[in-house]
């Protein structure tokens, strides 16, 4: 199964959300990857920062188990003050619906 969805970063922080997920924690890939998802990628629209992610995950509902995790609680923490959140910390998230795929 495939996800995509778009986030929102602040002005500016183009770098430092680059930088971060560079530096993405050996603790949150181990979630990911426990929490069945695989072949994750972002990719930024610089004209109007937004985000657009595509993961491939195993089980929407063993994904949705991650969100809860300590791990991605302390990620949403750490990405907070760049990004667009809600009032949990959780990146503002808008679900897109797949129209096309070719393998």
């Amino acid at each position: 199964m495939v996800k995509g969805f778009k986030m929102k970063l602040f002005p500016g922080q183009e770098r430092e959300y680059e930088r971060r997920h560079r530096e993405l924690w050996p603790k949150m890939v181990d979630m990911i990857h426990e929490h069945g998802g695989k072949n994750y990628s972002i990719f930024l629209d610089p004209k109007t920062l937004t985000l657009f992610g595509y993961i491939e995950i195993e089980d929407e509902e063993l994904w949705s188990q991650g969100a809860d995790t300590a791990i991605n609680r302390k990620w949403w923490d750490f990405m907070a003050d760049i990004m667009e959140t809600n009032p949990d910390k959780s990146p503002v998230t808008e679900e897109l619906r797949p129209l096309f795929h070719l393998d």
